[in-house]
């Protein structure tokens, strides 16, 4: 039994998704979850709906629903003759699930609204590809994961209910696989007790597919991208990029803490727990041997550079001039769990802490008022933070010329550079 999971970009237009199918009919027959992401940019036009709802903005929010539902129809449209008007009644029954909210007023927190639209880029997705591979003769089973994924109410971090959520998939999974049958399902999302949708954070479908390949006990997850495999650099940043076939569970987590793309941050636990191991391969060429993640060890890796960008440096400074000793460490971590705020650099002095946030302005003003009877708060935005793994000496001067640095943090195998 096998996990895949292919991305917003393997099925972005009419050509990839046929190409998905391609890739999708040679293992016809086999036990076969296949975990499917949002197409292309649908994310991204979902939050720009989220953030005109909770701006009070209505017509400009369902202007731009309208766009992506028109999207979504014409893809349907090219994809489907036999499953046509059954296809479109099911696009039509997510789109009342959003119209509904956007004709309402908010009235909690944007978090709680973000996940109840954003999550239909799945939903939509999902569902045209499973009618279109059942109309060329791919048989599969469409199940909504959000009846599957119990999670908690931490809306756009969720955490998964691993016990509730293990039983509904012996439920709903296991019968369908053991004969041999083809699942089609969502990524990023899931549902609390209350059937409020929730997402588990960007990009959470790597974990998604990983939670499953855990609890199916698969024999491996592959992940479809529009690269060879794992790069030492995202190659659109870095063109001369090299091409890493193969990697082990620990490096990887240590390349997605630090904000490498290839894999979230969360997809290697499960996998690791159970000596899963994780592909990556190339949709465009199938036939490319793409890298292998598992649990041996690696050696001689290439540098491996990451840019984490529209970083914000949050100065905090003891107003009394009062040493930032254990109490005062102490109060300010207890306040970023509260917030939920992750820090992705922290560095402290006698009197100050630096903190270097990812850019989410509603995040840094409650934490500015949080701390306030403490420290005097100063911010500078648009920062990026560079790290480079198995550095060498000429590397991290090549990339940091010309750029003001602002932070440096280095240890044996890893240095870090906050830069303008």
């Amino acid at each position: 039994m096998k996990v895949f999971k292919f991305g917003g970009a393997s099925v972005t237009s009419v050509e990839r998704i046929q190409n998905m199918a391609s890739i999708v009919k040679a293992h016809q027959g086999s036990p076969l979850l296949i975990v499917i992401s949002a197409m292309g940019k649908t994310t991204n036009a979902l939050e720009k709906v989220a953030e005109a709802f909770f701006q009070e903005r209505k017509e400009e929010a369902l202007q731009l629903f309208e766009q992506v539902k028109q999207q979504h129809l014409n893809t349907a449209k090219y994809l489907l003759v036999k499953n046509a008007v059954s296809g479109e009644a099911a696009l039509k029954n997510f789109f009342t699930e959003v119209e509904w909210l956007l004709h309402d007023k908010p009235v909690r927190e944007f978090d709680y609204y973000y996940d109840q639209i954003v999550c239909i880029g799945e939903l939509l997705s999902t569902s045209i590809i499973s009618s279109y591979l059942n109309e060329i003769g791919i048989t599969n089973t469409w199940l909504d994961v959000r009846d599957i994924f119990r999670t908690d109410n931490n809306f756009r971090e969720a955490a998964i209910d691993w016990h509730y959520t293990s039983k509904q998939v012996q439920l709903e999974v296991v019968p369908i696989l053991n004969e041999g049958g083809m699942v089609i399902t969502q990524g990023f999302i899931g549902a609390t007790d209350e059937n409020e949708s929730t997402t588990l954070g960007r990009e959470g479908s790597d974990y998604t597919a990983a939670v499953f390949a855990n609890l199916l006990n698969a024999e491996s997850q592959t992940i479809w991208k529009d690269v060879e495999g794992v790069m030492n650099a995202d190659p659109k940043e870095f063109p001369e990029a090299q091409f890493i076939g193969e990697l082990n569970y620990a490096e990887v987590i240590e390349m997605a803490y630090y904000g490498a793309q290839v894999i979230h941050p969360k997809t290697i636990k499960p996998l690791q727990n159970k000596g899963i191991p994780l592909l990556v391969k190339c949709f465009l060429d199938p036939n490319l041997p793409g890298t292998i993640i598992h649990n041996k060890s690696v050696k001689n890796l290439p540098p491996i550079i990451v840019l984490k960008k529209d970083q914000v440096l949050v100065h905090l400074k003891s107003k009394d001039f009062s040493f930032v000793g254990e109490s005062l460490l102490s109060e300010l971590y207890q306040m970023l769990s509260k917030l939920r705020i992750k820090p992705n650099l922290i560095q402290t002095g006698a009197v100050s802490i630096e903190l270097v946030l990812d850019n989410r302005a509603d995040k840094i003003e409650k934490l500015a008022f949080a701390v306030d009877q403490q420290f005097d708060v100063q911010i500078e935005k648009g920062l990026t933070i560079l790290t480079v793994r198995h550095y060498d000496e000429t590397v991290v001067p090549s990339l940091t010329k010309g750029r003001g640095i602002s932070l440096k943090q280095q240890s044996a195998t890893t240095i870090q550079v906050l830069m303008h």
